[in-house]
């Protein structure tokens, strides 16, 4: 079958339910732009900054992207075929995810650009609020120990022969080393507007887009001097995200987003152009045969791994390629903060997570174009820095019978990989900020020391957990990354998450006498998913626990996290279902 015509299907559904879905969710919504908006209310030219869409869309994408499209559908592609992949995505992302997304930024711009966890406090009290405060905080850590891990991976030094083309090249070296100058150059630009105040941001985009195209030509030439162990790496990134964390928006997260959406932007044009133009047809199996629900709860040796079970887990594996709470937190937390007009919030909050879609119907192609037994035992970010290249290779070196011989691929390789780590360092450092945020809001504490408190504990708690964890899991007859067990409680929380503010986004609707089945239904799905995986979870980490596991092995500390989830979840849900009663009496 031909790669292009399934990458056709997929971006006319996209393009239709941007147009068809998205109108009617907009017309919901009534957007007015006579209103004014708390960034033009506000306008302080710190948080609050009213920003035209073209910039704003580069910086909330490269916000929300991550990982979770990349990582998610390689991972389940391997698990269970690229078609079952396919469909979740493309209805996922088009009637949950981009309904999620849009819905949480029209409501926190409606709320004074204010968290879900505030608009939960008004709407549903403080029980509700001090319950969906502390799910976040633990999802949000969940999300850093994750995107953590396999960040390491990404930049451990593997030296690899490239055939004729250039001998010895340490790719992660050079992906490490293009990541690093990436971020110098965000600082530099951060620093160069400030000290230029009336810079044209035309005449920033021509000195500073193409050069983080030059970062990643030095990277391929430094390939050896950030040559670090994983262990190292991790610390290295958590030390990172916490200064960051605390830096000003204009220093670092506003140029960084606008570059890394950039980056982004040409990742998605290489891969569309790819999967259309590149003549690849599809090698995978459209439907693996997957792990019997019966088989695994009756246990025993021949018990087939959790994460091969089809439901839930191919949704959760997934996660934010579909749908993620994680981009409400992005919405109420920075984004609504620069939403000029209320109309934005269509193509911002919509618009964006179509593109996601996008990028995680890419990263399906770059596995797609594999067999079963070239993509076995590889890492998700390997397939998809290596699936870009062979597009760009087969593009511009079409004589090339074996596209990693090519000169070429040295660069379209690192360029993948350095995409690939764009898309998680953007998340990174947002995700330890908005942890310092919640943990100063829950504590009240405003000060200076109380946010680098703040910041130490989010960054400290997943590096104490990364380094309390093995490295390497066995599952069944093959050894996983240690990432790929957090990963699923990550999507699963993720999700779960999304399902919590849809909740409250639906109580909103309720209280103001407006339609929210729009909200209702894909909350109940997503709930009934999410707990299904986490009751799951909690069956896995008791038997580890019974046959003697120590508390810091991932699949125990994944039941001790989905036992307190479904706790804080349940919380919040009886406070919504009262407030909702008390609407209706």
């Amino acid at each position: 079958m031909s790669l292009a015509l399934i990458a056709l299907i997929a971006a006319a559904v996209l393009v239709s339910g941007y147009l068809l879905y998205g109108r009617f969710i907009a017309r919901q919504y009534r957007l007015d732009d006579a209103a004014v908006t708390p960034a033009a209310r506000i306008n302080d030219g710190e948080d609050f900054i009213p920003t035209r869409p073209f910039y704003l869309m580069g910086q909330h994408f490269s916000a929300i992207a991550a990982a979770g499209p990349i990582v998610g559908p390689i991972a389940a592609c391997q698990n269970f075929g690229w078609l079952p992949c396919l469909l979740w995505i493309l209805i996922g992302v088009v009637f949950i995810g981009a309904v999620h997304d849009f819905s949480a930024l029209i409501a926190s711009v409606r709320h004074g650009a204010h968290s879900i966890a505030e608009i939960a406090r008004r709407h549903l009290g403080p029980r509700a609020w001090i319950a969906l405060v502390g799910f976040i905080y633990l999802a949000l850590l969940y999300i850093i120990v994750a995107f953590t891990d396999v960040t390491a991976r990404t930049f451990v030094g593997v030296s690899e022969d490239l055939g004729g083309a250039q001998g010895v090249f340490n790719k992660g070296g050079a992906v490490a080393a293009s990541s690093t100058l990436y971020l110098l150059l965000a600082l530099t630009m951060g620093v160069t507007q400030r000290l230029w105040r009336g810079m044209p941001m035309w005449l920033a985009t021509l000195i500073f887009v193409p050069a983080t195209l030059g970062c990643v030509w030095a990277g391929t030439r430094l390939d050896e001097v950030l040559l670090l162990d994983a262990r190292t790496w991790q610390v290295v990134i958590l030390a990172y995200c916490f200064v960051a964390s605390l830096l000003p928006m204009w220093l670092l997260q506003q140029p960084r987003g606008f570059l890394g959406g950039f980056v982004l932007y040409l990742a998605i044009a290489v891969g569309l152009v790819g999967v259309l133009f590149g003549g690849f047809s599809v090698q995978q199996p459209a439907v693996k045969e997957h792990a019997d629900l019966g088989a695994w709860l009756a246990g025993g040796q021949g018990a087939p791994p959790l994460t091969m079970i089809l439901f839930p887990f191919i949704f959760v594996t997934i996660a934010c390629g579909a749908c993620s709470g994680f981009h409400g937190l992005i919405c109420g937390g920075t984004t609504s903060k620069q939403i000029a007009k209320e109309s934005h919030c269509k193509p911002i909050g919509f618009g964006a997570m179509l593109l996601e879609g996008l990028v995680a119907v890419i990263a399906l192609g770059t596995i797609m174009i594999l067999t079963a037994e070239q993509s076995a035992g590889k890492a998700p970010s390997v397939l998809y820095g290596d699936g870009l290249a062979a597009f760009i290779t087969r593009l511009f070196d079409p004589s090339a019978t074996d596209p990693a011989q090519s000169a070429l691929f040295i660069f379209a390789a690192t360029f993948g990989a350095m995409a690939f780590s764009t898309f998680v360092f953007d998340t990174l450092d947002v995700t330890t900020r908005l942890g310092r945020y919640l943990l100063c809001e829950l504590t009240g504490l405003r000060s200076r020391a109380a946010g680098v408190v703040a910041a130490a504990l989010t960054a400290g708690i997943p590096l104490v957990i990364l380094f309390s964890a093995p490295a390497e899991i066995k599952l069944g007859e093959r050894t996983v990354p240690a990432y790929m067990i957090f990963w699923t409680l990550f999507g699963t929380a993720n999700q779960l998450l999304a399902a919590l503010t849809l909740l409250a986004i639906t109580v909103w609707l309720k209280r103001q006498g407006k339609r929210y089945a729009y909200t209702l239904w894909p909350m109940l799905f997503v709930a009934g998913v999410t707990l299904t995986a986490l009751v799951l979870q909690v069956i896995a980490g008791a038997r580890r626990v019974a046959q003697g596991a120590a508390w810091h092995e991932p699949a125990v500390i994944n039941a001790g996290v989905a036992v307190a989830l479904m706790a804080l979840a349940l919380v919040f849900a009886v406070e919504a279902i009262r407030t909702i009663r008390g609407v209706g009496k």
